[in-house]
């Protein structure tokens, strides 16, 4: 028997079913292109702070030390034979002041030269002014207390010649005698490169390699004196081989010598080697600065200092640094760690002892 709450079954029939619209599935949101409307949190592998790609770049050779020191000594030399060949004598005729002043003055230009070659190259000006200020003073004074020397050892070394019976500015022990007093002129050159460099290291080195390339340019200015036929261009001529080769070997030994230094890699001073000779070397955008980093608006007044204490070598960044592409407050460098700066880029190198 039915009652009023009986209910008509539920009939579907094909055509209502033929009329029933399934909706799209919807596509599901990627972590790398997330759906509209939906928020990106990012992900856990993006990297926060990344060192900026700096590609390592051929270094020039006009940054080699050995190459601006030579050419240094090279101008040098040559601009005060320059200035004291005219008034230069030949022979027995007599002396003018050209014949007095011509070596002091050659040294002095040398002195000069070394001075300024490095904060040139690195284009900091203010310290060129400035180290040329205190380097032609030094110039003058050493010049001619070395000229004295030179002129004490050259004339002992004439007359142990003559205790051997040499006669002859042909014979090869004479160039010895010459190369050995010529030599302190090296030494003076070295004295002034470290001196104005701040750094005692730093003069001996270049007291060594002064020794030893201005020897070599005095033993073979006889030579050149004789294949020249003598006059103003031999004068010219070995007087400026004795100031590249001073100036050669002062690159090079210091360069051979040196324990800690940073190469640069990048930058517009790629190919430079900046040797750590101080207690604390600071880097940044003011031309004082030991390590004077130009053209990069992003590298601060002092960007960052390395200090030196026994075998540590510790970096404190006071801007944005990097080493081995990581961001870096302070770092104790190693052997073979890439500095990043700005646009610059640099490998901290140590000289291994056996």
């Amino acid at each position: 028997m039915s009652t009023s709450n009986d209910k008509e079954p539920l009939r579907i029939t094909s055509d209502d079913l033929a009329r029933v619209v399934v909706p799209e599935e919807l596509p599901l949101a990627t972590s790398g292109q997330p759906s509209s409307g939906a928020k990106s949190y990012g992900s856990i592998t993006d990297a926060a702070d990344k060192a900026p790609a700096v590609a390592e770049e051929r270094g020039s050779v006009l940054l080699q030390g050995w190459f601006y020191l030579g050419a240094a000594g090279l101008l040098g030399s040559l601009l005060a034979w320059g200035l004291c060949e005219r008034a230069f004598i030949d022979g027995a005729g007599g002396h003018r002041w050209g014949n007095v002043l011509m070596i002091p003055v050659i040294i002095t230009f040398m002195c000069l030269g070394f001075g300024l070659a490095e904060s040139l190259v690195e284009r900091s000006i203010q310290k060129a002014l400035l180290r040329g200020i205190l380097a032609l003073p030094l110039g003058i004074v050493l010049g001619f207390m070395f000229d004295f020397i030179a002129n004490i050892i050259y004339t002992i070394g004439l007359s142990i010649c003559a205790e051997m019976g040499v006669q002859s500015y042909r014979n090869p022990a004479v160039w010895i005698a010459r190369g050995l007093g010529w030599a302190v002129f090296g030494a003076a050159a070295g004295t002034v490169y470290g001196i104005v460099g701040q750094s005692w290291k730093k003069a001996k080195y270049g007291i060594i390699g002064g020794l030893i390339g201005a020897g070599i340019g005095g033993m073979i200015f006889d030579p050149i004196s004789m294949a020249t036929k003598g006059g103003s261009v031999s004068r010219a001529v070995g007087f400026a081989l004795v100031g590249i080769a001073t100036g050669v070997a002062m690159g090079l030994v210091e360069s051979a010598l040196k324990d800690r230094w940073l190469y640069v890699t990048a930058g517009p001073l790629a190919g430079k080697q900046f040797i750590l000779y101080k207690a604390q070397t600071s880097i940044g955008s003011q031309q004082q600065s030991d390590i004077y980093l130009f053209k990069d608006s992003n590298i601060l007044a002092q960007h960052a200092l390395i200090g030196i204490s026994g075998s540590r070598v510790m970096l404190k960044a006071l801007g944005p640094a990097f080493v081995g592409g990581s961001p870096v407050q302070t770092r104790m460098l190693q052997d073979g760690d890439l500095l990043q700066v700005g646009r610059y880029a640099f490998r901290y190198k140590e000289r291994h002892r056996s």
